[in-house]
């Protein structure tokens, strides 16, 4: 059976050592707080790596992702050649207001061109100008960290070793080729 008032006892000892420690308390404005290598910021925007599949905002479950674009015609590479269309963005937003930063249109763009940024202060007044125009995205493309490096003990990936094994194969292979020809060249002299 609990002696009576032992939970008081220990709740007033749990505040006398809490009073006893020196306080600490990080000067936000001031000094900027060390974030983690992959903290989730905002989503910064690659153009130039972007497509318009639209995958990002149909996956996305807050639909928060606002992609307009239009076709263009580009001409032939080659004479004779088909004329192609392509998309062209003509708009990418995110509202910051309905996001809720799951990471999922990240995850899923198969062009990388979305991208986590740590950058975390941008507050406004007005709940409408969270809405982000890809100007603004793009900005905090370059405040993307570098990934980081590869483990010096892990196994080479798959598909450099082969593409390694394919470029070693045509340098012997060109090598080759190289001395039956001045084999040749020898034997018609």
């Amino acid at each position: 059976m609990p002696i009576p008032g032992s939970g008081l006892a220990k709740g007033l000892a749990v505040t006398l050592r809490t009073m006893t420690r020196k306080t600490v308390t990080a000067q936000y404005p001031d000094v900027q707080p060390e974030l983690p290598p992959r903290t989730r910021g905002v989503i910064g925007l690659f153009e130039e790596n972007c497509t318009v599949c639209m995958l990002c905002a149909r996956e996305c479950p807050d639909w928060c992702i606002y992609i307009d674009s239009h076709k263009e015609t580009v001409p032939a590479a080659a004479p004779g050649g088909r004329e192609r269309s392509r998309n062209v963005l003509d708009r990418f937003a995110i509202d910051f207001s309905l996001c809720m930063y799951c990471g999922i249109c990240i995850e899923v763009c198969p062009f990388d061109a979305l991208f986590w940024s740590p950058e975390f202060e941008y507050a406004e007044t007005d709940i409408h100008e969270l809405t982000h125009e890809r100007d603004k995205l793009r900005e905090w493309m370059w405040t993307v960290p570098e990934p980081p490096a590869l483990d010096p003990k892990a196994e080479e990936p798959k598909e450099i070793a082969a593409a390694r094994k394919a470029a070693e194969k045509a340098a012997e292979k060109a090598a080759a080729e190289k001395a039956a020809a001045a084999e040749a060249q020898e034997e018609q002299q």
